[in-house]
């Protein structure tokens, strides 16, 4: 399959993806440890940087321009000063963040995370800190983000749909979206995150292998497992064309026209980090299965570009020469 995966990457480009989800900002600081507290028995990080990155439903979008398409991002944001600096982001990465809703009365999400560098190639996370409010979104904001899926849909060739439990994503609105894309006849996909009950009647639905064990209430451990897994998961939320569980480094379950396939990860030696595979993995799969290409060729893309991520800090978004470096390095 190797060999033919390095044709369809040019394909993952000139596409456009409408991704609406919880988005944030993500901010790194970096500190030196320099001596234990007298006033608790904690260290003291002597502040080295400070660096923002767009993350939560943002992150698929990133992934998407990386790769050569263009995304519009849908979401909500405080009016507030991380609210602005995020919007900036996007707009500096080539996003379109003129759909980006802005609410007065909840604060745009930030996750905090404090490092230390201790000489290592990263530096360690000493712990995080979340600014959120997972409050349902409102009926006006709901209304405003079903009237802007309107105006924005007959440009887009896949609409992907990213949670992070942030509020924004309810049954009633993804129900509004699914109904949306029927009627244009466009591709729907989703990272449903563990809130499968929202996420019904979809083209694609995506979750890891630890959210479909807790849904369907058993432990899944061979490929038999997630096999029945996938089945039961595509029938009882009625999917459409293709469920994919993650697995991690044992890579991935799909089941489409009702045949179940185990797609292995590439070999990754260096793992430093997980944080964003799964939106690299969606957002891959978003993009070939709207150019065309088959399911199990969608999700080998999506193993090898995800195996890329997780040797970077934090979100991180490969460009098609890696992604042909990293298919070509397995023939």
């Amino acid at each position: 399959m190797s060999e033919g995966l390095t044709a369809c990457v040019p394909r993952l480009a000139n596409q456009s993806i409408l991704v609406i989800g919880d988005v944030m900002l993500d901010e790194y600081i970096t500190g030196k440890p320099a001596r234990m507290s007298r006033e608790a028995p904690v260290p003291v990080l002597e502040l080295q940087s400070k660096r923002y990155i767009a993350g939560g439903a943002a992150n698929p979008s990133a992934n998407v321009v990386s790769l050569g398409s263009r995304a519009a991002q849908l979401g909500v944001i405080g009016a507030d000063n991380a609210g602005k600096r995020l919007a900036q982001i996007l707009e500096d990465q080539g996003i379109d963040a003129r759909a980006l809703i802005t609410c007065a009365d909840r604060p745009t999400t930030v996750k905090t995370r404090i490092l230390a560098q201790m000489g290592l190639r990263f530096p360690q996370q000493v712990t995080r800190i979340d600014t959120v409010n997972r409050r349902p979104i409102d009926a006006a904001s709901e209304s405003r983000i079903v009237a802007l899926v309107e105006q924005r849909i007959a440009d887009a060739d896949a609409l992907l749909l990213s949670h992070y439990h942030g509020g924004l994503l309810t049954a009633t609105l993804v129900a509004k979206i699914r109904d949306l894309c029927r009627r244009a006849e466009a591709l729907l996909t989703a990272d449903v995150q563990g809130n499968f009950s929202a996420f019904y009647g979809l083209d694609v639905i995506k979750c890891n292998a630890d959210d479909a064990g807790r849904y369907l209430n058993r432990s899944l451990e061979t490929d038999d497992d997630f096999a029945d897994a996938a089945a039961q998961l595509h029938e009882d939320l009625a999917v459409q064309m293709t469920t994919i569980i993650t697995r991690g480094g044992m890579g991935a379950t799909l089941i489409a026209k009702d045949r179940v396939q185990h797609l292995p990860a590439p070999k990754v030696s260096d793992v430093f980090d997980t944080v964003g595979a799964g939106d690299t993995a969606i957002a891959v799969v978003t993009l070939a299965l709207a150019a065309g290409i088959a399911p199990a060729e969608a999700v080998a893309l999506a193993n090898y570009a995800s195996g890329i991520v997780v040797r970077h800090l934090g979100n991180y978004a490969p460009s098609p020469a890696e992604l042909l470096s990293s298919i070509n390095e397995a023939l």
